[in-house]
């Protein structure tokens, strides 16, 4: 488990025996903990230091646990909370759930289901510290003004409103949670629940438990009865991650609880009705899936209502310096660094890698970039060696058929690149309404190589407004 982003634990309970058991326990993985014997007591070290997950118990003195949510809610709303607590019922868990808490667990607690419990938070905090938040050149987190970027903003606009399913797909690292947040604070149940369970993180036997909840003997170690999560998002938004990876004997009861929007517990017979809006999401091919047997067709249909296609970094190149610009703001702040931006070289390579781990891998290589600038400025050779040893790719724009020059061998060849330079140059340079800096970015080269290849051709023409006037008055 990677806990670079997620390290502190805060354990709030007034039983001083349990929270050295827990302590001991978060130790062992990872953490470093602070206790507390109350709600306010937590409140005050969290005013201190920093925390990255809670754990709390419900009935505390001075401030007790669903008190200490509330708080949490003006003071503190992106930390992951954990209820537990001796005297958990249904109504307790769902009233703790709408208050912001991540997972709700009873006591006596089984420490494997702990772990798996906290192992997701720490997830989820970390994912919370990458989130690029109120980031200027984008919209819900996402950063960008690129054509596939703004497709998918006008699609959350249109749907999130909607009950309709929502499914996601798209490469790790581009986003997909973002956009599922995004559908469920900008609809009507924004008030209520958003709950979110990573399919690939929960073992095949425990799915359906995860799911549809448990009564209590239901197995060894369901010593009382516990919620799923269908049952505390009603009413909200239940975000299924990585949806390719239910078994497919679970895809079945999936599937009758989306149709019908029921379910049975794991050793009930009762039936439990609940309003409950989907949203999925993948990186897998769901078609694929189909075909090799893995995924049931009904259900991929039943999911797919609403796609959202979210496209990899590698095919936005233009959003990149946008981007590095986002996360130098950001780990300037967090590194106590004063790194002004990137060279125009160090932009170029970073335009030309075709980044497999998307926005996740670009922010990892800007953190340490920055970790390691020797100047104000990142410079190329400050780059990793993989990002280095990346090849241009050649713009992918038609080239209408020129005329076939006579001459020495070298000169037909210089004619010919100049005449394909010129070619694309006008061509973005049309598209962009002639924006030098958006010109630029689609042609994968820097604003000041291509303004002299602009000088070279006699382009200046073609330039807007604001450009020409900006290089009719260069500075100094």
């Amino acid at each position: 488990m990677s806990l670079e982003s997620a390290r502190t634990v805060l354990i709030a309970d007034d039983e001083t025996n349990l929270r050295k058991v827990l302590a001991a326990l978060l130790r062992r993985e990872g953490f470093s903990v602070l206790t507390a014997s109350d709600g306010e007591e937590a409140l005050a070290l969290m005013e201190r230091a920093r925390v990255d997950l809670l754990i709390t118990d419900l009935r505390m003195p001075k401030l007790d646990g669903m008190g200490l949510l509330r708080r949490l809610q003006d003071e503190h709303k992106n930390i992951p909370t954990v209820v537990l607590t001796a005297h958990g019922t249904v109504d307790l868990a769902v009233e703790a759930m709408k208050l912001g808490a991540f997972d709700f667990m009873t006591k006596p607690f089984d420490k494997d289901e702990l772990r798996m419990v906290i192992n997701k938070a720490a997830a989820t905090a970390e994912l919370s510290h990458r989130e690029p938040h109120h980031a200027p050149g984008g919209r819900y987190g996402l950063i960008g003004e690129s054509t596939s970027l703004q497709d998918v903003f006008r699609t959350i606009e249109k749907v999130a409103s909607t009950p309709s399913t929502v499914l996601i797909t798209g490469e790790s690292g581009t986003g997909k949670e973002l956009v599922a947040a995004a559908l469920h604070h900008h609809s009507p149940r924004k008030g209520r629940p958003f709950i979110r369970i990573n399919c690939a993180a929960i073992p095949k036997d425990l799915i359906e438990s995860e799911l549809f909840g448990y009564e209590k003997g239901a197995f060894t170690g369901a010593v009382s009865a516990k919620p799923g999560r269908f049952e505390l998002a009603d009413q909200g938004t239940l975000f299924l991650d990585e949806i390719g990876e239910v078994p497919l004997e679970m895809q079945v009861k999936l599937l009758r609880a989306l149709q019908e929007s029921e379910f049975e517990r794991v050793g009930g017979v009762s039936t439990t009705k609940v309003d409950v809006r989907l949203v999925a999401a993948t990186n897998r091919d769901l078609k694929e899936e189909i075909a090799a047997g893995r995924f049931r067709e009904d259900l991929f249909y039943r999911l797919n209502v609403v796609p959202i296609v979210l496209p990899p970094l590698r095919d936005r190149i233009e959003d990149i310096p946008l981007l590095v610009e986002h996360f130098r703001a950001k780990y300037n702040e967090r590194l106590q660094k004063r790194v002004e931006g990137a060279s125009s070289e160090a932009i170029e390579r970073l335009q030309n890698y075709t980044w497999p781990g998307n926005i996740r891998e670009l922010e990892n290589v800007m953190e340490r970039a920055i970790l390691f600038a020797e100047g104000g400025t990142i410079q190329a050779e400050e780059l990793p060696e993989q990002i280095l040893k990346a090849k241009k790719a050649a713009p992918e724009l038609p080239v209408k058929n020129q005329p076939t020059p006579i001459g020495p061998l070298k000169e037909i060849v210089r004619q010919h690149t100049e005449s394909v330079e010129k070619e694309l140059i006008q061509r973005a340079l049309e598209e962009t309404g002639g924006n030098v800096t958006k010109a630029a970015r689609r042609l994968s080269i820097s604003r000041k190589s291509l303004q002299n290849k602009m000088k070279e051709f006699g382009l200046r023409e073609q330039l807007a407004p604001e450009d020409a006037e900006h290089d009719s008055n260069p500075p100094g």
